[in-house]
């Protein structure tokens, strides 16, 4: 069971980021603030979650949230600054356009850097065991998801519309077959390693 807050009394906002594994596309973060009362049956960390479940989520979850905004680094910023950084820094975005100032952040995983002055929590598994993370990483998910499906339309010989630009044979084969695109992070293993690919 998903629980409602790290402290009482205070507003808490949840941070999670998607696109972390993916070879192309950006990384997606998203903060969100529920209210307390916030309860749904099917709210879990997304990667538990059916691609229809995340998508049913996703409206309730803006609808319903006190506050939330998504943000996004893009690849030749990964490329720059490492995927870390960049997941980090996603997240910092995406903190950036909410309304509300929250008193703390929870963020996903065990890796942050300070945001203003506000304190953070970092906690491993944090989408399997708070509401708030796990509303964010359907949002962060959906969102990139979205995105990565209109670049489909433009590079389809990937599958980006079903492997979202994550490691799978197929993409791997299409990378060898037509080489890379501009979406592609230069700086990740994008064949094996004992395979040539010329950028």
């Amino acid at each position: 069971m998903l629980l409602n807050c790290f402290k009482r009394g205070r507003i808490e906002v949840g941070c999670d980021e998607a696109g972390r594994g993916s070879l192309a596309g950006p990384v997606y973060a998203a903060a969100v603030i529920l209210p307390k009362s916030f309860n749904h049956p099917l709210l879990d960390d997304s990667k538990k979650l059916t691609e229809q479940a995340r998508e049913l989520l996703r409206p309730v979850i803006e609808r319903k949230a006190l506050d939330w905004a998504v943000a996004f680094v893009d690849n030749n910023e990964i490329d720059e600054m490492n995927i870390l950084n960049a997941s980090i820094e996603a997240m910092h975005r995406a903190l950036d356009k909410l309304n509300i100032c929250p008193d703390a952040l929870l963020i996903d995983g065990n890796k942050f850097k300070p945001y203003k002055d506000i304190m953070h929590h970092t906690i491993v598994n944090g989408d399997a065991t708070y509401k708030s993370i796990a509303a964010a990483s359907i949002l962060a998910k959906t969102h990139r998801d979205e995105y990565m499906r209109k670049l489909h339309d433009e590079f389809p010989q990937y599958g980006w519309d079903k492997n979202k630009a994550y490691p799978t044979p197929k993409h791997r084969q299409a990378i060898r077959k037509y080489g890379i695109t501009v979406y592609h992070r230069k700086s990740y293993h994008l064949v094996k390693s004992h395979e040539v690919l010329e950028f």
